[in-house]
This record gives C-alpha cells, structure tokens and sequence, in this order.
C-alpha cells in the first residue's frame, strides 16, 4: 500500500542542492540524521540507487532484508532500508509519489543487448554509471560492490504469474521521496539513461537532489 506523506522540509533551508542531469551519476556522503530528497523534476524519471556504510561499504543497501522486513515489494513512507547486516540504513519519511521499485535492477550493456536488441549493447546504462562513479571515487570500490538497487520513482509491476513488467512511471513532475539516514551512508545514484522502456516515457530527464542538516 502506497503512503503518500508530504516533506515539511524546505528547499531554501537545504544545506545541499544539486541537479543531475539524465545518464548522469551521484555520489555523496550523509551523516547520521541528515535527509536526502530526491525530486523528479519532470516526471517519470528513473532513479537508480545504492547505498552504503560510510565507515565500511562491505555493509550495503540488502533488498533481501528490506523486503523481508517489512513484509511488501515496494517502498514508501516508513519503509526501513535495512543493510546486509540488518541495521537500519534510512527511514523513508515523506513520498509524494506512492511506490518505488525494489526489483528491476539497474540496466547494464547485458540487458539492454538481451532485452531490447543486440545494437543496443553499446547504450549508456546505470551499471557503467555507477562504475564510472567509483573508479572516479577514493573508495576502492568495484563492480563487485554492486548489490541490488532501487529504482526511486519506477513503475515495475509484478503480474500473477511472478514476471516482472516495465510500464509507464507513476510519477510525475514535482514528486519526491525523502529519506533520513540512520547510520553515516554513501549513496551513489545513476540517474537513468534508458531509452528502450516505458517508464521514463522513452525520454530520461533531469533529477534535483536536496539534503538538509
């Protein structure tokens, strides 16, 4: 069930405000307490996210925890993001779009070759984003640290079967998630570059990335 709850927090009191455009990735350190909204500035963008401890980033992001705790596929207002060691990482505390997507993973060269044609392997994708990121990074950090992530503001709905679809955002422009962080994370997004689906509308755009103290 989808909990939308707005942010009394306001964007001229944020300490931290960023864009970033479509493709485009983000990596940015939180201390324990700050909060992290992320804005979908024209609707139906996907945003691809990880995140870490920030002391030790063999401690990440679980989706297997996450989901198993609180008992749903999707995440909104109050939903606990639980890392590989079952510490709570962030609380979700304000969603102005309902859901977000727990299980249709970042694409890469392997997937869009695989899903969409074999042309498509040479596409600009979230994997490469989040490589690019750390490579550029001090963290020491390779595609061996990528666990599963979560699509903030993607529409992937499972059918009766247990597939998995790509359809049409749910979002549109203005909505946000807002999360506080419950231990010093990293978070490292990829602002999704994908042209092949549904859900961004076949037309990636730009995401404002707030954090207030």
């Amino acid at each position: 069930m989808s909990t939308l709850t707005e942010s009394p927090l306001q964007p001229e009191d944020a300490s931290s405000d960023e864009i970033v455009k479509a493709g485009d990735a983000w990596m940015k350190d939180l201390r324990s307490g700050q909060t992290l909204r992320i804005l979908d500035l024209e609707g139906n963008q996907a945003v691809d996210t990880l995140f870490y401890n920030a002391h030790d980033p063999s401690e990440r992001y679980s989706a297997v925890d996450t989901l198993r705790a609180q008992g749903n596929l999707y995440l909104t207002t109050g939903s606990k993001l639980l890392s590989t060691e079952g510490n709570i990482m962030l609380t979700i505390t304000a969603d102005t779009c309902g859901r977000h997507d727990t299980l249709g993973g970042a694409c890469s060269a392997e997937s869009n070759q695989v899903r969409y044609a074999l042309d498509k392997r040479s596409m600009h994708n979230c994997r490469d984003s989040f490589l690019s990121a750390l490579a550029a990074s001090d963290r020491h950090m390779t595609k061996r640290d990528l666990p599963s992530n979560i699509n903030f503001f993607m529409n992937v709905p499972v059918t009766p079967a247990g597939g998995l679809t790509f359809e049409d955002g749910i979002s549109a422009a203005g909505r946000y998630v807002e999360m506080r962080a419950d231990m010093d994370v990293t978070v490292l997004v990829s602002n999704c570059p994908q042209l092949n689906n549904p859900c961004n509308a076949y037309n990636p755009t730009p995401v404002q990335m707030f954090i207030w103290d």
